[in-house]
């Protein structure tokens, strides 16, 4: 790019910005529709007439942690692009940072489901007097590989797997053999590590942006804040890989775009904290 298109006038930074930052979020959006899917063809393998609403709760935890998430992005860009510097009265506020809080719950729940996904798929329990899949196939049952559900029938019974012992997943009427036993518990394990990660995230912009709030602009808390979020980004990036490295692109995709809608979160409060500065040294007046 030469110096004279860099330097055009046409090129507005902060309009580029919103412009990149709001397609950010249109995609997220897109996304979470294909995780409604994917988690929609999982209930129909694993619920049945029986199952609770925790049950349900607990196969369409991606959506609900989705949609919270959702709810916090549109939440933290409020408080810091819409509301910032701005003398709103304290109810907007308040209303604000208690829909975070009903997102936090929300999240919570996902802990809880995802480390209930870990805990169930620990035990290894034998499918006995079964050598191969199509001893299964009056059995309504499901064989998982890899997050890919397929039932047990005359027609797919034989392509599904060589192996000669299948194992029970949890409580579900799914089987797989040993090698996706252990895809499922790493796995299961990745989504819950993932959320942590995320609730970590959240915890440090959440102290950077209620300093920024009350007028605090450096210090100790909001550098040690942004280093410890960059090692956690970083970790973020090396779970999306694993997932791609799996053929989850879905996943790979899912992950960097939320990283990116939070990074544009990251330039809300750089571009607060540069009009906070801004107001409290203004530049000297030159000379008449």
């Amino acid at each position: 790019m030469s110096r004279r298109l860099a330097l055009s006038p046409n090129w507005d930074a902060h309009k580029i910005q919103q412009a990149v930052k709001w397609t950010v979020y249109a995609l997220l959006i897109v996304n979470f529709v294909f995780y409604i899917l994917e988690d929609w063809n999982r209930a129909m393998h694993t619920l049945d007439n029986g199952s609770t609403f925790l049950d349900w709760t607990s196969e369409f935890a991606t959506s609900i942690d989705e949609s919270a998430w959702f709810i916090l992005l549109f939440m933290f860009e409020l408080e810091t692009y819409v509301i910032a510097d701005k003398h709103w009265s304290g109810w907007i506020m308040r209303s604000v940072r208690g829909l975070r809080l009903l997102c936090y719950v929300m999240l919570a729940h996902s802990v809880y489901a995802f480390t209930l996904i870990v805990i169930n798929l620990q035990p290894t329990t034998l499918v006995e007097s079964v050598s191969s899949l199509c001893e299964m196939t009056g059995d309504n049952v499901s064989y998982v590989y890899n997050l890919e559900y397929t039932e047990v029938n005359e027609q797919t019974c034989g392509e599904l797997s060589a192996e000669t012992e299948f194992y029970w997943l949890a409580e579900d009427p799914l089987v797989s053999d040993m090698p996706g036993l252990i895809i499922e518990r790493r796995l299961a394990w990745s989504d819950l590590i993932e959320v942590v990660v995320w609730l970590l995230i959240l915890l440090a912009i959440e102290v950077v942006v209620r300093l920024q709030g009350q007028g605090v602009t450096g210090g100790v808390i909001i550098s040690t804040g942004n280093a410890i979020k960059l090692l956690l980004y970083g970790a973020l990036a090396l779970l999306a890989i694993y997932w791609a490295s799996l053929s989850h692109w879905l996943y790979f995709w899912d992950e960097f775009v939320w990283i990116a809608g939070f990074a544009a979160i990251e330039m809300n409060i750089s571009e607060w904290r540069d009009e906070m500065l801004k107001d409290k040294n203004p530049l000297p007046m030159g000379p008449n």
